[in-house]
């Protein structure tokens, strides 16, 4: 048997997706009054001097802090079924139905939340590894729950739950620098649908 691993964002879709899920979870007036706490984060991070680990939790901090459980998870639900197969690429989905057809294990591992991305994929029949968020008495505290899904993490989070021992081949499917650590695990790495390079595996 073998390992397919896909990243998310840009890889499955054709955009970053957790913007819009923000936009379509985060009560109004939190977004407008996010909007002016966070935008010298956001500055900073167009400029380049803040990683987008450091923008997501201010961002989750901001819009999610004491809302209920079943709030968000609704969001979630309908997020993924709604606005997610709007954003598919085609390739992505053809990809993930001829590994299942060898059957082949496939992981989405992505940096997005589990609110929505756990329905989409109990929807598709494939495993997830992502960042999820902390809840408290029902209610989330705005943190997340361990590290963010995103580059060495990545890789942690498949050895600890899919050890490549287990498997005869390994692919990986990415797009972006926080995938180099996913893309490196594999036998048959793809970085936006074309076979990985050296430089893009970091060296590797």
């Amino acid at each position: 048997m073998d390992l397919a691993l896909f990243d998310f964002d840009g890889t499955i879709t054709d955009r970053e997706t957790m913007p819009d899920f923000m936009r379509a979870a985060v009560r109004p007036a939190r977004k407008f009054f996010g909007g002016i706490v966070l935008l010298p984060l956001l500055l900073g991070y167009k400029a380049g001097f803040v990683s987008g680990t450091a923008l997501r939790a201010a961002v989750c901090h901001v819009g999610f802090w004491r809302i209920p459980g079943h709030e968000l998870d609704a969001h979630g639900r309908r997020f993924a079924q709604d606005f997610l197969p709007m954003t598919l690429r085609p390739e992505a989905l053809t990809r993930i139905a001829w590994h299942k057809s060898r059957g082949d294990t496939v992981v989405v591992v992505s940096g997005g939340l589990d609110l929505y991305l756990k329905h989409w994929c109990d929807e598709q029949g494939v495993e997830l590894l992502c960042s999820v968020l902390e809840q408290r008495g029902g209610r989330f505290t705005g943190r997340y729950c361990g590290r963010q899904c995103v580059k060495s993490e990545k890789a942690r989070l498949v050895q600890e739950r899919f050890p490549l021992s287990n498997f005869s081949r390994v692919f990986a499917y990415g797009d972006t620098p926080e995938d180099r650590e996913l893309l490196a695990m594999a036998h048959e790495p793809y970085y936006r649908w074309r076979p990985a390079s050296a430089d893009q595996l970091g060296g590797r």
